[in-house]
């Protein structure tokens, strides 16, 4: 009988051990993005500026070299990391004021809808972008500006100190590194060199800030990258803070931490294209019991965050999905993995509708513009004037 009592027992302590080590036994979630963040990051090969904080957070986490968004626009982007669907199938073509809004058969699909019928506790600290907004069922919104970086920390530790033993869905979105209206003519679009005091020393504009898949020198351009690269500093002195909240409150060892930027820089050629500057985006997992700290050449997309944070939790979701799980590839870098990967571009706001396609492998990308010669792109973003900068004389013949 003793016997028979310690094999059952030794049986139980099994299997909770596996769950803990598969990370599928109450794993909480946090999902960081950065808007318009690419790979101006040191941990990335970034030299004009350092970010000490995302690259010691790297360290810990699968790095992955080649990661794509589905659609390089706010809106569309998140929509396929909610869904884990492309965004030719979530209905958010475009950003939503743009009229455009998920399916309604996917509306109960989204990663805090599923969590939070799994008993999580959800919240966002952020841009949510994604409509309906009020289909999205979050516990804790506060409401305040993602810039000033401080507050999200203490948003932060008021969520956990709130969740308590909860397991929780936590996503945090930064509005740097994105541009933003100046307040006395909301049709122009800059940079402050700081804002709340951060960063401490901004960075001076020059000739070693301006951007090399431009190739665009003027002034006003230098204060423009400048101003980008200050508020890439702001937002890794931010994730900092974050990190310290997460292991203050003892959550570090029980809390999948995904970082991802939503799409590239707003500089032409960037932001709402399909060249590597628009889709290649800073990609970095942490997944305690199961993830390695490594670079990954794997090839992935943010399509893939949703079937991973539903692997880790251990929920269910039926239907077809267009990402996957990264399980393997963040236990094993020879793990086998897609050949390709792909992305497209419909609309950023209403119009102009000139649909894209891209494709890509290890060494080259095919791009596809649906209406080449029938319609125009738009050749502008957040006020970026490069192209029309591009098209002065001296800038003819190649470059």
């Amino acid at each position: 009988m003793r016997s028979r009592l310690f094999l059952c027992l030794a049986c139980v302590l099994l299997v909770v051990s596996s769950r803990k080590l598969s990370g599928s036994e109450n794993l909480n979630v946090l999902l960081i993005t950065a808007d318009d963040l690419g790979l101006q990051l040191s941990c990335y090969g970034e030299t004009v500026i350092e970010t000490p904080n995302l690259d010691r957070l790297a360290s810990s986490s699968v790095q992955f070299d080649v990661a794509y968004v589905a659609q390089a626009s706010c809106s569309p982007s998140r929509s396929a990391m909610f869904t884990g669907l492309h965004t030719h199938s979530t209905g958010q073509y475009g950003l939503t004021n743009g009229g455009f809004s998920l399916h309604p058969h996917l509306r109960d699909r989204t990663i805090p809808n599923l969590l939070k019928d799994a008993g999580y506790r959800t919240g966002i600290i952020g841009k949510l972008h994604v409509a309906p907004e009020e289909s999205f069922r979050f516990d804790y919104r506060p409401r305040g500006n993602t810039r000033e970086v401080r507050w999200v920390a203490e948003a932060t530790e008021q969520f956990l100190q709130e969740s308590g033993d909860e397991p929780f869905f936590l996503m945090v979105n930064y509005s740097d590194p994105h541009a933003f209206r100046r307040p006395n003519d909301r049709t122009r679009w800059h940079f402050p060199p700081q804002i709340d005091g951060l960063p401490e020393n901004p960075l001076p504009p020059g000739p070693e800030t301006l951007f090399s898949f431009q190739q665009i020198d003027t002034p006003a351009r230098r204060i423009r990258t400048a101003g980008y690269y200050n508020a890439v500093q702001r937002l890794d002195e931010g994730i900092g803070m974050l990190m310290d909240v997460l292991e203050k409150r003892g959550r570090s060892d029980d809390t999948l931490v995904i970082f991802v930027g939503d799409h590239g820089p707003p500089f032409a050629r960037g932001k709402t294209t399909v060249y590597e500057a628009g889709l290649r985006v800073p990609f970095l997992i942490r997944w305690p019991g199961v993830s390695k700290p490594m670079r990954s050449g794997a090839m992935v997309s943010t399509i893939d965050i949703l079937p991973t944070i539903l692997d880790a939790t251990g929920v269910k979701l039926k239907g077809e999905l267009h990402g996957k799980s990264l399980r393997p590839v963040v236990q094993d870098s020879e793990a086998a993995w897609r050949d390709y990967l792909a992305a497209e571009f419909h609309f950023h706001g209403g119009s102009p509708f000139y649909p894209r396609r891209a494709i890509r492998d290890g060494r080259y990308k095919l791009i596809h513009n649906l209406l080449a010669g029938s319609a125009r792109p738009s050749t502008g973003i957040d006020g970026d004037p490069a192209y029309r900068v591009s098209q002065e004389p001296r800038y003819d013949g190649p470059r």
